[in-house]
């Protein structure tokens, strides 16, 4: 593994924090030649230093990558759903989007009362659909409103996050009827229908509140044990919380005939990146796991050291993972896992990686290594990876991959058409169109 990280090269110039993050520092490492020497952990040799060597193996050694993560990196997650689940449908607009499309807003309760936390899907369907259609599912930053101008989408009424960005868009932490599509680049959604597919979204925020309150708002609460006031060092931070509601989604999926949630891709851009890996590597109901963009803690591996480290990560925002990942800050050497590994932790269903050339402070080449040394365990379960002939990172805008997926396009950090082009493109090999 070392010969390919070594091999794989490719220069950046320019530099661009996560989503709505602090600016990057100055002391920032981007040179190759200033990453430290590494070893990776092997994620077909298990603990006690077996060799994984048939697809029977595998299960095993993959509860153990499973319990690493949780344990070191983002904490375990509680039982799946709590007693009293329910969902409620609060609107339906057969004519949306001129007519291509239907509008359906359904209310998640997470547990039997009817009052917060409470998560807002919102669902864009093919109108000419003959059937149950499959779905690309994602959280949104900025609320459901933001992805279309359309007044047919309900406010929000969620504390929302106000950054030198967000103006009059956001007052006093709620959204403002000027913040109507203001993120709709990244929402594509007569693309997507007219391809076929449905997209599900909500807005992160009605998960758990991106900040660090310790823990007081949001699901956490729900699942403390008497006199609990936070989760303890190996319990799931703000990441995990938005995984969980991601699955939860697909629990309604299951439940709406218009959706074939047996073919539904969960797709994450920058923080939320993270959060679809970690989603798809709980959850293995999602039948296709999408990073955008995600970086440290994402799918860039942490002990290149390079961008967005380990320990600036848990310094800028402390409530992402689980306590016991700050032992790694500048001690990424230590981690018993790496990111690779989570990837790896998706197979043998398909899993897409992508980065962009200017977005340097997420490892774009980090990202790469990731996708392409989670591939023998992708070939041990008899997937061809990345492909044959594709070893080192490709050039820019030339996407590559079978059951792993990969493209570095021109451009920052941001979620774009080319992006969704090439997702559709991998979930219409995988998934299959919407009849």
């Amino acid at each position: 593994m070392r010969g390919l990280a070594a091999a794989c090269l490719i220069s950046f110039t320019m530099t661009f924090p996560d989503e709505d993050s602090p600016a990057a520092p100055a002391d920032a490492n981007y040179d190759e030649a200033k990453i430290p020497k590494y070893t990776l952990p092997d994620p077909l040799i298990e603990e006690d230093g077996s060799p994984v060597t048939t697809p029977e193996d595998w299960p095993e050694r993959r509860a153990e990558i499973l319990a690493l993560f949780e344990e070191h990196v983002y904490g375990k997650t509680p039982e799946a759903k709590l007693p009293g689940l329910h969902f409620e449908a609060r609107k339906e607009v057969p004519g949306f989007l001129d007519g291509k499309a239907v509008l359906k807003e359904v209310r998640v309760y997470f547990t039997e009362k009817n009052e917060r936390p409470y998560m807002d899907l919102m669902l864009v369907l093919p109108a000419d659909a003959k059937g149950p259609v499959p779905a690309f599912l994602l959280l949104n930053f900025s609320g459901n409103h933001s992805i279309h101008p359309s007044p047919e989408i309900t406010l929000p009424d969620a504390w929302m996050r106000e950054t030198s960005k967000t103006g009059d868009l956001v007052k006093d932490h709620r959204a403002q009827e000027a913040a109507r599509g203001f993120k709709a680049s990244r929402f594509p959604l007569e693309t997507i229908v007219s391809r076929g597919y449905g997209l599900v979204t909500a807005y992160y925020g009605d998960i758990d509140p991106d900040f660090d309150d310790g823990f007081q708002n949001g699901v956490h609460p729900l699942f403390y044990a008497e006199d609990q006031k936070a989760p303890k060092p190996d319990e799931w931070g703000s990441i995990g919380a938005w995984a969980w509601g991601l699955s939860r989604a697909l629990d309604y999926l299951e439940t709406d005939a218009a959706v074939d949630a047996e073919k539904v891709a969960v797709l994450g851009h920058s923080r939320l990146g993270k959060t679809s890996l970690w989603a798809g590597a709980q959850d293995e109901r999602f039948a296709v796991v999408i990073s955008n963009d995600s970086g440290c803690g994402g799918a860039a591996l942490s002990r290149r050291r390079i961008g967005e480290t380990v320990g600036r990560i848990n310094e800028n925002f402390p409530h992402w993972f689980c306590d016991n990942f700050n032992q790694y800050s500048g001690n990424e050497d230590a981690l018993p896992v790496d990111q690779h590994e989570l990837i790896a932790l998706v197979a043998p269903r398909p899993v897409y990686v992508a980065s962009a050339v200017g977005d340097e402070w997420a490892d774009p080449k980090g990202e790469f290594l990731s996708a392409k040394l989670a591939e023998p365990v992708y070939k041990l379960l008899g997937k061809p990876g990345l492909g044959e002939g594709v070893e080192g990172q490709p050039p820019v805008d030339h996407p590559v991959g079978e059951t792993i997926g990969y493209h570095i396009r021109t451009g920052e950090h941001d979620l774009t058409l080319y992006d969704w082009e090439r997702y559709l493109d991998f979930a219409d090999r995988h998934l299959g169109k919407g009849e």
